[in-house]
């Protein structure tokens, strides 16, 4: 099932023929996380999903505020028997009729969602290995920092990681700078040092970004800082690691010859952990 609009439908009954988001890639969407009935940082989420719009000039409606955008989320996962732990995913596109200029800038929404295992962040076991993704670069510039559904580079990175036994790959800027993984923002240890890339550099401003840079600086132990990240950077680093909503923190095992540890990145996780069960 789906929510389009308001109303649970059966999936095959939402419409693709003529949907913008599916046609010129007009749309920008949200990935959240449910725990035990409520979406995870719904403030951030509904705001970042806000100001996407904006940034794409769609009209925002006046119905559409922080208690209706969780409201339906979670009509949905109630519908599925899923709101204990579950995996959201909102998007807005503009509504059907033009072609590469629209004929208005009003909206539609349509929401998924699919259950998950352990409603809390886990670190994952296992090998975690990553190289850069030297194909195609990230523009810097606002547009590249939004969630939208024009992510056809992303997609071509995840196939590279597939074919050559990778387990991601990292995004370069045009200025070839290291800005993000294909699914998640990234960060980097050296010593005592917390870096993660700027959103000016046209990474993602991720939502469990900015989870991670709070309880770093709250750890007190380390400094935390948003700075520019060479590919040379990496070969230095203690740590590193990539953050999004759905899997918490991914630590990195290894980048070329270079293996990393995770003790920093299991006690965030802790941290974050702790705030959730806070609620």
């Amino acid at each position: 099932m789906v929510n389009f609009n308001g109303t649970i439908l059966d999936s095959e009954n939402a419409n693709l023929a003529s949907n913008r988001g599916f046609l010129y890639g007009d749309a920008v969407f949200e990935t959240v996380k449910i725990v035990d009935g409520k979406v995870l940082f719904s403030e951030d989420h509904y705001f970042r999903l806000m100001a996407s719009m904006r940034v794409v000039r769609m009209e925002i409606p006046m119905d559409f505020t922080l208690e209706y955008f969780e409201e339906q989320i979670l009509d949905l996962a109630h519908a599925e028997h899923c709101s204990a732990s579950a995996r959201a995913r909102i998007t807005v596109y503009r509504n059907d009729g033009g072609k590469y200029l629209p004929v208005g800038n009003e909206v539609s929404f349509i929401i998924s969602v699919s259950v998950l295992g352990n409603p809390l962040y886990q670190i994952s076991s296992g090998d975690y290995e990553v190289d850069l993704y030297k194909d195609f670069y990230v523009a810097k510039q606002l547009l590249s920092g939004i969630k939208s559904t024009n992510k056809i580079l992303n997609v071509a990175a995840s196939i590279y990681a597939n074919e050559n036994g990778l387990q991601n790959c990292l995004l370069l800027n045009d200025e070839k700078n290291v800005i993000e993984a294909t699914q998640g923002n990234v960060f980097m240890l050296t010593g005592s040092k917390l870096v993660t890339p700027p959103v000016s550099e046209g990474c993602v401003n991720g939502v469990m970004r900015r989870q991670v840079l709070a309880a770093a600086k709250n750890m007190g132990n380390l400094e935390v800082s948003e700075q520019v990240i060479s590919p040379f950077d990496l070969q230095k680093a203690d740590e590193l690691f990539i953050t999004n909503i759905i899997i918490g923190i991914q630590p990195v095992s290894k980048y070329r010859k270079k293996e990393f540890g995770s003790a920093v990145a299991e006690a965030l996780l802790q941290r974050i952990n702790t705030q959730i069960r806070l609620g």
